[in-house]
């Protein structure tokens, strides 16, 4: 019955549902996984870093992780080429918004704007969905430091600690129990590693397969934020303290 109605995006099936974009979310499911934590202090992103060959040149630009504006990142799980489409989008969009009214674009208001034309291409023939879900992580002024996940569909919602990408259902229950509110920005990063470790295919985390930025004050005055990618030292001290937890967490349940 399927195969009748998942040619056309603009299509609906008898059951009242869009084959297309339920195909681009499964080819989401096979991506690299995502993880966003948002606290008081910040919102932490962090996702997987897939490398395909030992003979592949690696970037010195982050494939996952991407900055829109001094005060909103994205981290991205799915077909990367789509994804630069519409982050080059978004950020015309912030400096539009930057030029107009001489303040920085509200989170949810740019969301919003990408999410718009994430759905177009779900309505209208001739076109297909972007096959590529974000994790928003910023700050404005209005409603402090706010985390949104957007899907094919162009669906958005906020959330306190999400996850996308491959193994997302295991990495959603982990934050169900793990995350607190109110925890620091350090714990958040710690967090995020934590699911890492448990949602990807090898047994042991290292720092060139992982990627994490960041959305946090600046100073402690707290007058202004800004994005930052942690750096390697960084990222393999947080890899080492994941793979120290699960090899005594193992080694707890052997006795």
């Amino acid at each position: 019955m399927a195969r009748r109605y998942d040619s056309h995006t603009t299509t609906f099936s008898p059951e009242g549902r869009l084959f297309q974009v339920e195909y681009a979310m499964e080819a989401i499911s096979h991506a690299g996984a995502a993880v966003g934590v948002r606290t008081d202090e910040g919102v932490v992103l962090a996702a997987e870093k897939k490398i395909l060959s030992k003979l592949l040149e690696t970037s010195v630009a982050s494939e996952k992780m991407h900055k829109l504006d001094d005060h909103v990142g994205v981290a991205v799980a799915g077909i990367n080429s789509d994804a630069n489409i519409l982050i080059n989008s978004a950020r015309l969009s912030a400096q539009r918004y930057l030029m107009t009214y001489q303040e920085p674009v509200p989170m949810e208001q740019l969301v919003q704007t990408l999410c718009d034309q994430k759905q177009g291409y779900t309505q209208y023939g001739g076109l297909r969905p972007f096959g590529v879900s974000f994790l928003f992580g910023g700050w404005d002024k209005n409603c402090g430091f706010q985390l949104y996940q957007s899907d094919p569909s162009g669906n958005y919602a906020g959330w306190m600690a999400a996850a996308i990408g491959a193994n997302a259902t295991a990495a959603q229950a982990i934050l169900k129990t793990e995350y607190k509110e109110g925890m620091s920005l350090t714990d958040a990063r710690r967090l995020a590693t934590k699911v890492l470790k448990q949602t990807m295919d090898s047994t042991k985390l290292e720092a060139e397969k992982v990627e994490m930025a960041e959305v946090s004050w600046k100073s402690d005055a707290k007058q202004a934020v800004a994005y930052r990618v942690l750096k390697e030292t960084e990222l393999a001290e947080l890899c080492d303290q994941a793979n120290k937890e699960a090899e005594a967490k193992a080694a707890a349940g052997k006795k």
